[in-house]
């Protein structure tokens, strides 16, 4: 099995960015396909985005599309998420979760998951 344990998360201002990471331990991070998701107040847990366990296969939800990137770096055992361009609405809890290789957009495909962060953005 495998830790996570978010970082990167504040308070920022619409327009600005923040880079989130996400670091692993315990088992082999390559084994694992990686994904975030964020959860607001009073709202269910979504998807943001994606990425397989070699970096060649990455998905996102509509709403950050162009906005946030996914990456990894299994040497590190790091998986980040680049937030650019930030809005109100991106406000939330930013989760990092892992499944075994092959990416997924559902949450109840996910089997770890890490404590999350706060991002908050200002307008």
């Amino acid at each position: 099995q495998v830790q996570l344990v978010e970082s990167g998360g504040g308070l920022v201002q619409a327009g600005g960015s923040l880079r989130l990471s996400c670091a692993s331990s315990g088992d082999t991070f390559s084994n694992y396909a990686m994904g975030w998701f964020r959860q607001a107040p009073g709202k269910e847990r979504e998807f943001v985005a994606t990425i397989n366990w070699k970096s060649d296969r990455t998905h996102y939800a509509d709403s950050v599309k162009g906005r946030f990137t996914i990456s990894r770096d299994n040497a590190k055992n790091t998986g980040y998420l680049q937030m650019n361009s930030l809005k109100p609405e991106d406000t939330a809890v930013y989760y990092c979760a892992a499944r075994y290789f092959r990416i997924a957009t559902a949450n109840t495909d996910y089997m770890y998951w890490g404590r999350g962060t706060q991002v908050t953005v200002s307008s």
